[in-house]
């Protein structure tokens, strides 16, 4: 059965640099594509980005087979490793990873952690 899990990161990025476009780069490594059908093949997922000057904090919740959690976890710093992503646009958003770790499930996502594992 799915559980819960979250994955934080931190990147740095210039300015004009769109901070949606690393959980882009997180959906297509755990979904193939940033616009497709749900449900997500193999981890539902939702991330959030919270800019600070040049840094963007990203906040990954994710459901999966316990068994699983490793590669989702995998893919997802491989993803913000690789430090680029072209939008649907034709821009090309460039970042630099500096941290990524597990993190703790807030009381406040617990709500949409539940949507996540029913998906």
């Amino acid at each position: 059965m799915r559980q819960a899990f979250v994955h934080d990161a931190v990147v740095t990025m210039e300015a004009d640099g769109d901070a949606r476009a690393p959980g882009g780069a997180i959906t297509v490594a755990l979904c193939g594509h940033w616009d497709h059908e749900p449900p997500c093949p193999l981890a539902p997922h939702s991330t959030d980005a919270q800019r600070s000057g040049d840094q963007v904090r990203l906040r990954v919740l994710f459901a999966a087979e316990p068994t699983a959690e490793t590669e989702v976890r995998g893919r997802i710093d491989a993803a913000l490793s690789r430090g680029s992503l072209t939008g649907p646009d034709g821009v090309t958003t460039r970042w630099l990873l500096r941290d990524a770790r597990p993190g703790l499930l807030r009381d406040d996502e617990a709500e949409h952690a539940d949507r996540l594992i029913r998906h």
